[in-house]
């Protein structure tokens, strides 16, 4: 017999976000994770807040929620926010009953200098890192290094000479006519009204130029994890000077090997690495000018097998900008962006430790 489509809605419901919640569904062993993760910052989390006064939106739940953001590819906190007051999978992670209120889209906002002040994206970071050292998922003999041009939230038509006066009212507020050709532009010379840190820059000969910043990562080779990640200004030499403060921080417990691409192959950054006891297991130039790398390095079997691993890198990457909402950034400002940077490589991390043990279970 058919049903009849009755349009009343029931009074009271009998079940919790808890029991909605299949008990194989992948967030769980994720969520089990955070909550280790989080509950271990709590001492920093109370630093970070006064003794007395209105209770706050809890930052647990504002990392859960914006966890969450990363991982399902929200575009935006008011969207991020319209999903916490109707979608029952989100109110479990977070922690949210049937019957909580959610709080507004500009909680994000006011609290994002806090956790920004009190690096609670690097303590994260840090705490996953420690996570999948405990489950003997990293290595600590071979690493990769290598960097990504991050596009800023900023147009080209906001790149007008540091020099230059105010510009009249435009045409149109909204989109205003910029005529820039035939106009040389540079860093030294220029500098972007909307983000002002934000670098001109392109990834290679023949592509569009672009205001970005650029973020770095330094992999282990064993499982493809991340045990450093940084954002600096977009420069010509800011992915060797940033390889060399990142490899500083596994250097020193005995011989390490450092993978990373052609544009890596420099006297200077080889040397630098050798000072730190770091086999340069770098891509050789074959156009131009002389590689730093030579036959003492290519010899070995190791380096043909850090050029094999180091390519991996690129996955992680991939997942950041198009699961992880980096391709184009959401914020303005290095501070910001390096926050976001880090804490999307952490939750990239996360993924990677539950799928390890999904294949070792």
């Amino acid at each position: 017999m058919r049903g009849d489509d009755l349009r009343q809605d029931a009074l009271f419901s009998y079940l919790s976000p808890e029991a909605r919640v299949p008990h194989d569904h992948p967030l769980r062993p994720i969520r089990q994770l955070v909550d280790r993760t989080l509950a271990g910052l709590s001492p920093a989390f109370a630093r970070l807040y006064a003794r007395t006064g209105r209770p706050s939106v809890p930052p647990e739940q504002l990392l859960r929620a914006l966890l969450l953001q990363v991982l399902y590819t929200i575009r935006s906190e008011r969207l991020l926010v319209e999903q916490l007051d109707y979608n029952l999978l989100f109110r479990w992670f977070v922690g949210l009953s049937m019957d909580d209120p959610v709080w507004d889209a500009t909680t994000f906002s006011k609290n994002r200098q806090r956790l920004l002040e009190g690096e609670i994206a690097q303590r994260f970071f840090e705490r996953v890192r420690a996570e999948a050292a405990a489950r003997g998922l990293l290595s600590d003999e071979h690493f990769t290094v290598d960097s990504t041009l991050l596009e800023a939230w900023a147009s080209l038509k906001s790149f007008r000479r540091r020099d230059q006066e105010p510009p009249s009212p435009p045409d149109d507020p909204g989109n205003p006519t910029v005529d820039f050709r035939g106009e040389r532009r540079s860093n030294t010379t220029h500098a972007s009204t909307t983000d002002p840190e934000a670098r001109l820059a392109r990834r290679g000969d023949g592509r569009e130029a672009r205001l970005a910043y650029q973020g770095h990562v330094l992999m282990e080779n064993r499982h493809g994890l991340v045990v450093a990640a940084c954002v600096t200004p977009a420069t010509g030499t800011a992915e060797r000077e940033a390889a060399v403060a990142l490899v500083r921080q596994v250097a020193g417990r005995g011989r390490i090997t450092l993978g990373a691409d052609k544009s890596y192959d420099t006297a200077a950054f080889v040397e630098a690495l050798r000072r730190l006891e770091v086999t340069p297991h770098v891509a050789q130039q074959t156009r131009g000018r002389a590689s730093a790398i030579d036959a003492r390095t290519t010899r070995h079997p190791g380096y043909a097998l850090s050029q094999r691993k180091r390519h991996r890198v690129e996955e992680i990457f991939g997942w950041l900008k198009t699961v992880g909402l980096l391709r184009k950034v959401r914020h303005r400002g290095r501070a910001k962006v390096h926050w976001l940077f880090v804490f999307a490589a952490a939750i990239y991390n996360l993924v990677r430790i539950r799928n390890l043990a999904e294949v070792a279970g």
